[in-house]
């Protein structure tokens, strides 16, 4: 499945540095948010609103580095596969980035829908954004039962990748979890 002998020729096939970035920040916001999110109910009543906020407001800084990170993919494709990899694996790769962008797109927008359709106010500190819109159970409880939904997927495609690159470092040691990671060309080698 794997050929390992072209390993080093992966370590000169690199993500951009702008690339990484992207990817670093949008990971760190996921596991937040997504933190965040999951602890919800464990957080008392009286002091839920606030964190919701934060949830909300942080995730739409997320959702303006998700698209930023699409339109830089768009522009700077990924690095090829390995080029040992069979057909499927190839394919399962490139489903499984696909599907964690469109995670990554959708359940802000929902998330979004949820939240002004439950009659709330973005707060940023320094102003405030008040769609006006009443609170509709109709609406809201819907489309906070699909981002949760959504949200569970997102962690598992998450922890699946998170699996891969691990895999990929110490079981397959191909160089492509090095790949994306922002260090220095020397410390690239395979473990």
């Amino acid at each position: 499945m794997y050929d390992t002998a072209s390993a080093s020729h992966l370590t000169a096939r690199r993500y951009d540095p702008v690339a990484m970035f992207l990817h670093w920040t949008v990971a760190a916001f996921v596991v937040f948010i997504g933190a965040l999110g999951l602890s919800f109910d464990l957080i008392p009543r009286a002091t839920r609103p606030f964190w919701i906020n934060i949830h909300t407001t942080v995730g739409l800084v997320m959702f303006g580095f998700i698209l930023m990170r699409l339109l830089w993919r768009m522009a700077h494709p990924a690095p090829a596969p390995n080029p040992g990899w069979s057909r499927p694996v190839v394919l399962l790769s490139h489903a499984t980035h696909m599907a964690l962008y469109a995670l990554m797109i959708i359940l802000p927008i929902i998330g979004i829908v949820a939240y002004v359709w439950h009659g709330r106010v973005f707060d940023f500190g320094l102003f405030k954004l008040d769609f006006g819109v009443a609170s509709q159970k109709g609406i809201y409880d819907p489309a906070e039962e699909i981002h949760g939904f959504l949200a569970y997927t997102l962690m598992g495609l998450v922890g699946l990748h998170v699996v891969g690159a691990l895999w990929h470092h110490f079981i397959a040691r191909d160089g492509i979890f090095a790949r994306i990671l922002p260090i220095r060309e020397r410390g690239l080698e395979l473990p």
